[in-house]
């Protein structure tokens, strides 16, 4: 099993649907599978074979999603490369892949002047975008114009194409380095190609869905989709780079039907002052993934876009999924607040994926909604570890589960929940407090637009609840003695924040996750340990 399946079908079964959108550029899968081929001549020409390794720093276009299919069905291991990371970051991640090409684009061209120089091993520089954009002198590697390969290409049929393995690497994703150093997570064809077919199976995609490229194509949040829609003949939408109003208003007028989004992104547009101007008719599944979300943003958004929600559960290691919070066909006639709260869960095991929740012995946790173990999966979407990593992998690869690090509850009906990270949990006085439940407190607060939660150091009770809270406009006179009483009247005491810092923005990490360490560590510094 390959990548090349899914491009294949689409191009077999459906050459003359209109396959790709991007702002007024409009391809058929016909006319996208040409350039495709193309630009796999292309890589041949330039030297790259079967097992190279090729980056990409782009944002969501039309280019990626070529260069995606262009590098799977030569051979060739793609690196996405995070550009929101420093320099020196995007440099140390070029250098341990060995990647020989890097494809950028002209919308990041600040970025490419730190790292280019110094991104000694490169051969190639392929420049996506602006063709009028002056490409560095003096450069050790070779430099081409992305649309020039494309169009001085005459052949636009496909060479013959290597026979790939399932077991073959697809892909490198380098996690964004918040706790250490990156770890380029491998992934193979069939780890990538089964957590598509499985995303169809599970979600009933078909060849009339619309789906937007709203999360970063950079990662996997989003980058799934790329093979799934495509190998059912769906329309991809792009959005380059994301905007609340964009996003509403390229869902109204493409008619986009399905989409996922990380829930910084879903809360951005829910809070848009123009989210009752569009017509959405056309949505039937909102799918949210990267993060937990709280009921009250489920039931917000089920509302304002009058469609069915799921969250998907899962990581990078996982190809991405784990679990799904759809509701079983028996349960769809509850009402409406229990659906909710079946739809705000982690949700069960998703297709292809073995998972359980169980203690530090490995013995599984009592399904009683309230024993609290980690999630571990197994199955042939997980990854068969980090590159040159060995260490690493064997730390989170055992027999063939690998431990997620997330705290979860499971309960008779076979759903997980999420109640925290391990190392988000709080210990106050003795008791255990997952930032997630309190996270969902504060959400229920029509002034908060965003929080996080964590612990900080405290002389007297080890660590004390701290949030960290952006207000909705209008909102200003909120005081953190309010917010504190509002939390205390709906979790017991002990869980309620002993402190709230208000600002204008969260930090996020890439891929629109609340970038939680960055708050926390100022909280920390100096200290030995960062628990108390």
């Amino acid at each position: 099993m390959n990548l090349w399946l899914s491009l294949n079908k689409a191009i077999t079964l459906w050459p003359d649907k209109e396959g790709l959108v991007e702002g007024e550029r409009r391809f058929t899968y016909r006319q996208f599978g040409e350039r495709v081929a193309a630009l796999t001549r292309q890589l041949a020409a330039l030297g790259l074979t079967r097992g190279a390794k090729a980056a990409i720093a782009c944002p969501n276009t039309i280019e990626f999603m070529e260069v995606y299919y262009a590098c799977a069905i030569s051979g060739v291991i793609l690196v996405p490369l995070n550009y929101r990371l420093a320099a020196d970051e995007l440099v140390d991640i070029i250098a341990d892949s060995d990647s020989e090409l890097i494809f950028f684009h002209s919308d990041l061209w600040k970025q490419a002047l730190e790292l280019l120089p110094q991104s000694l091993a490169l051969r190639h520089v392929v420049l996506i975008g602006n063709r009028q954009t002056r490409i560095l002198d003096n450069l050790g590697s070779q430099q081409h114009q992305y649309e020039d390969l494309i169009q001085t290409e005459p052949d636009r049929s496909f060479p013959e194409l290597p026979h790939l393995q399932s077991d073959e690497l697809a892909q490198l994703y380098y996690t964004s380095g918040t706790t250490g150093r990156p770890k380029g997570v491998m992934l193979s064809h069939g780890n990538v190609s089964i957590n598509s077919l499985a995303v169809v199976g599970e979600l009933g995609f078909n060849e009339r869905d619309t789906w937007i490229h709203v999360a970063p194509l950079f990662h996997l949040a989003d980058a799934w989709s790329t093979f799934a829609i495509t190998w059912v003949g769906g329309k991809h939408v792009f959005l380059s780079h994301f905007n609340p109003t964009e996003a509403l208003r390229a869902i109204s007028q493409e008619k986009v039907s399905t989409t996922v989004l990380v829930p910084t992104m879903l809360n951005a547009m829910l809070n848009d002052p123009e989210i009752g101007n569009f017509d959405y008719s056309s949505m039937r599944l909102l799918i949210t993934g990267g993060s937990p979300i709280a009921p009250e943003t489920v039931k917000r958004a089920m509302q304002s876009f009058g469609c069915e929600y799921v969250q998907l559960y899962g990581m990078t290691e996982t190809s991405p999924f784990l679990t799904l919070s759809m509701p079983k066909s028996d349960q769809l006639g509850l009402p409406e607040d229990k659906q909710v709260e079946i739809r705000s869960r982690t949700g069960r095991p998703y297709m292809g994926a073995e998972v359980r929740v169980v203690r530090a012995d490995g013995a599984d946790v009592k399904a009683d909604n309230t024993e609290v173990g980690e999630i571990i999966a197994r199955g042939p979407t997980i990854t068969c570890g980090y590159w040159k990593q060995p260490e690493a992998t064997a730390q989170a690869i055992k027999n063939h589960w690998i431990y997620t690090g997330d705290l979860a509850v499971i309960d008779e009906f076979g759903s997980i929940n999420i109640v925290d990270r391990k190392k988000d949990m709080i210990i106050t006085g003795g008791e255990n407090v997952f930032s997630n439940e309190v996270e969902y407190a504060l959400y229920e607060h029509e002034a908060v637009a965003e929080c996080a939660v964590f612990g900080i150091p405290d002389e007297r009770w080890g660590e004390s609840v701290h949030a960290v809270v952006v207000r909705k406009p209008g909102f200003d006179h909120l005081t953190e003695d309010e917010m504190i009483n509002f939390v205390r009247d709906r979790l017991a005491r002990y869980k309620a924040p002993r402190s709230i810092e208000f600002i204008e923005e969260l930090p996020k990490t890439g891929s629109g996750k609340i970038f939680k360490k960055e708050l926390r560590d100022k909280f920390w510094t100096g200290r030995f340990k960062q628990v108390n």
